[in-house]
């Protein structure tokens, strides 16, 4: 038997105003400037939607030199994203809700907590207040 070793290619880091709609696999350094936890659900009789499956949902405002996004955090992503923290995200993707971009980090993506950065987040440049409509093109 033989045994190969496969090359692992370096990961290419990215800045937010790089992102794309639609798109996945993005690495990129940011810091987290607000984190909100979103209320679940409820019905008019103040009864929850799902009872048993109530998960912690956060919208955090991240962002870098270049400029913010908005991020949800599922479950114990809402742990590490804290006002404040600096973050590593990988195998991040990119999210449409109500034709704006979210980015999110699915369970194939990683979020690390690292060491401080020196830059100031751009709040003027946010990618998540930018409406897109996704047009399908027919090939021919």
């Amino acid at each position: 038997m033989s045994t190969t070793t496969v090359q692992k290619t370096k990961p290419v880091f990215v800045k937010v105003d790089e992102l794309k709609p639609g798109k996945s696999g993005y690495n990129l350094t940011v810091r987290v400037v607000e984190s909100n936890p979103v209320t679940p659900a409820t019905r008019k009789n103040g009864s929850l939607t799902r009872p048993f499956q109530t998960p912690r949902i956060a919208e955090c405002l991240i962002g870098d030199d270049t400029g913010c996004i908005l991020f949800t955090a599922r479950n114990d992503q809402v742990d590490v994203m804290k006002t404040g923290a600096t973050v590593t995200l990988r195998n991040a993707k990119i999210d449409m809700f109500k034709d704006t971009m979210r980015m999110a980090v699915d369970k194939w993506g990683l979020i690390q907590v690292t060491d401080p950065v020196s830059f100031e987040v751009n709040r003027q440049n946010n990618l998540s207040l930018v409406e897109y409509e996704l047009v399908t093109v027919p090939v021919q």
